[in-house]
């Protein structure tokens, strides 16, 4: 393989790796929920079901897979082909870097519903991350636009 091209597809790469999504689980926290209070409610979980939470859907993917198509395209033929190759592997790079990236950032999660000692009943999409049953006595954290389950 021509060394460009090798070099080409490894930062591709690395962009669509960078394009990973923060983790989503009951668990996981942003630097920006760290110190700040939380509203916790108890409660029992009444069902639990498996979800597939989507995956990332940014430039990255597609300009990586344009990048790629583009210079995998350009060695095809010479001249005005070289050109027509390019373009038309860059279009096919961009769509398939998109649906790569979706793919790769997709993740299993649950929809958790929850009945609060207040009567009250809600359910919560978080990352599978833990392993929640119908009768867990469980924790509800809530603040800033963010709520989570955890025992």
């Amino acid at each position: 393989m021509n060394p460009s091209i090798a070099a080409v597809l490894l930062a591709a790469s690395s962009l669509l790796l960078a394009g990973c999504p923060a983790g989503l689980g009951g668990s996981d926290y942003s630097r920006s929920q760290a110190r700040t209070v939380q509203e916790v409610q108890m409660g029992v979980v009444e069902s639990v079901r498996e979800v597939t939470i989507e995956g990332t859907k940014t430039p990255i993917g597609a300009g990586a897979g344009a990048v790629v198509g583009g210079v995998a395209g350009s060695t095809v033929g010479g001249g005005r082909g070289s050109v027509v190759g390019a373009a038309v592997g860059a279009v096919l790079g961009g769509v398939g870097g998109a649906a790569a990236e979706e793919a790769v950032t997709r993740q299993k999660g649950v929809e958790i519903t929850v009945k609060l000692d207040s009567g009250r009943m809600i359910a919560v999409t978080q990352a599978a991350d833990q392993e929640f049953r119908v009768g867990d006595r469980v924790r509800v954290l809530a603040g800033g636009g963010v709520t989570r389950v955890t025992q």
